[in-house]
C-alpha cells in the first residue's frame, strides 16, 4: 500500500524538508510526497492528482481525532489487509479545509491541540508514518511507555 503525503505549499530546501525527506525514506512502504499550489483550483473540482486504484483520504484537521502512534498503525494495517492501495494524508492551506472536504475525507487527525506550521506538520507526519509502519513489522523503533 501506498502512502501518500499530498500537501499545499512549497517545502523547499529546509530542515523541515530534510526530516521528511529522512523519514520517508527509511519506511519500507511505497510513498510518495506531492506538493500542490496553495490554493485549491476549485473551478477544475479541486486539484489533487488523479488515481487509478482505490484509496483512503486521511485529512491533517484541528478537528481531527487524536489518534496515538499505535491507533495510526491498526488502522493502516486494516486498510491494507482490506485491499487499499493507497492511502492519501491532505495538509491543507493556512485556512485548513472547510466543511465539505472534511466530510468528504475517511479519517480526520490531529497532532494534539495546539496549531503546527505546515512545514513541521509535514515533518511529524513523515515521522508518524515511519513509526507507524515500524509498529506493523514489529520494528524495536517504537516503544511503548
Amino acid at each position: 500500500m501506498r502512502l501518500h503525503i499530498i500537501a499545499r505549499g512549497k517545502i523547499g530546501r529546509s530542515p523541515e524538508s530534510e526530516l521528511v525527506d529522512r523519514y520517508l525514506k527509511r519506511i519500507s512502504w511505497p510513498t510518495k510526497h506531492s506538493e500542490l499550489p496553495d490554493t485549491p483550483d476549485k473551478g477544475r473540482g479541486g486539484d489533487l492528482p488523479a488515481s487509478d486504484s482505490p484509496y483512503k483520504t486521511i485529512m491533517l484537521d484541528e478537528k481531527g481525532a487524536q489518534l496515538s502512534s499505535v491507533e495510526l498503525a491498526r488502522l493502516l494495517e486494516r486498510w491494507r489487509d482490506d485491499g487499499v492501495r493507497e492511502v492519501r494524508f491532505l495538509i491543507g492551506a493556512a485556512d485548513g479545509f472547510d466543511d465539505a472536504a472534511r466530510a468528504s475525507a475517511d479519517q480526520l487527525i490531529a497532532f494534539g491541540k495546539a496549531t503546527w506550521p505546515h512545514l513541521m506538520a509535514r515533518a511529524m507526519l513523515a515521522e508518524q508514518l515511519f513509526r507507524a509502519t515500524s509498529i506493523i513489522a514489529n520494528h524495536p523503533y517504537h516503544r511503548e511507555g
